[in-house]
């Protein structure tokens, strides 16, 4: 944008998203993601206090570019694929410390139930889903999962503390499919079966804060928000290994995502005709038109008009 990068910030949007820091030769001088782009970015230009090495580097900014996230967690996948990719000087690591992982679900009768697991090798019997980003959240959300549709104690091949556990649980093996749908639904991000699953977790949460049981309902809650981060919008990272190319165009920006082997790794803009870009825009997957589309209208408010 012409003028200070701080005109920038009042065209950023206060959801989440990843933001790019340009020098006047093009260079990039960091990436990182933020909840809130609006206010993050803002706070590079308000009191940095002792933060000498900060204020060296926003000395040097001259551009600022920014991608619109769906959650958090997409936010989070972007920004770690594109700086595993190439680091710019400025950041110190690949960006932040979530460890990528999966959740496999056991469909067969005798071992039905969830995991987390580091690796989705094609097994029988089994889906995989993900991947998603931070171990410890996830297995939150496993847990959170296991609690409201407790499907391992649906299973044939129950020893006799299982079964005892299944009775005081209200469940058996008639309800096995029941509650393998169930689990798929809310991690297919199916709204109904989300909504759900998050009012009886939150049910749950308040009858044990009604009950004095604070540590019983903070952990409840932590398990609430591990779920809504797993079901969370997420299109940076995919399970199947694809290769392809989003772009959206607006006011002669053109903003392209290339995914490779189902990771978003190169983010780039530029000028570009209606014309030349009509193809890459047509070809964009319809899933990700909107996220391409929303982008190019942030590219150009923030690049502003050619002079």
């Amino acid at each position: 944008m012409t003028g200070k990068p701080t005109t920038a910030v009042a065209c950023l949007p206060v959801g989440p998203g990843v933001y790019r820091f340009r020098a006047e030769s093009g260079s990039t001088l960091y990436i990182g993601r933020a909840t809130n782009l609006r206010a993050r970015v803002a706070s590079y230009w308000g009191n940095l206090g002792d933060r000498k090495r900060l204020v060296r580097m926003v000395a040097q900014v001259t551009r600022i570019e920014a991608v619109s996230c769906d959650s958090a967690h997409e936010a989070a996948w972007l920004e770690r694929s594109l700086l595993e990719v190439r680091r710019p000087r400025w950041n110190r690591a690949i960006g932040g410390h979530e460890v990528p992982v999966f959740i496999k679900l056991d469909c067969r009768p005798r071992s039905p139930g969830l995991t987390l697991v580091h690796e989705a090798h094609p097994c029988e019997g089994a889906r995989h889903f993900g991947p998603y980003l931070g171990g410890n959240k996830v297995r939150l959300a496993v847990s959170g999962l296991r609690r409201m549709l407790p499907v391992a104690y649906a299973s044939e091949g129950l020893t006799g503390s299982g079964r005892d556990m299944a009775r005081v649980l209200g469940v058996d093996a008639r309800d096995r499919e029941a509650l393998l749908w169930a689990l798929g639904a809310v991690l297919d991000r199916d709204p109904p079966a989300v909504a759900s699953l998050l009012a009886a977790l939150t049910q749950r949460r308040d009858e044990a804060a009604g009950a004095h049981d604070f540590e019983r309902a903070a952990r409840l809650q932590a398990e609430m928000a591990a779920v809504e981060w797993v079901v969370a919008e997420q299109k940076m990272a995919v399970l199947a290994p694809l290769d392809m190319t989003v772009c959206g165009w607006v006011d002669d920006v053109l903003v392209s995502f290339e995914m490779r082997g189902g990771r978003v790794c190169r983010w780039q803009q530029r000028r570009c005709s209606e014309a030349g870009a009509r193809r890459l825009v047509e070809s964009t997957p319809l899933g990700y038109a909107d996220f391409g589309r929303r982008n190019a209208e942030l590219a150009a408010r923030l690049t502003g008009p050619t002079s």
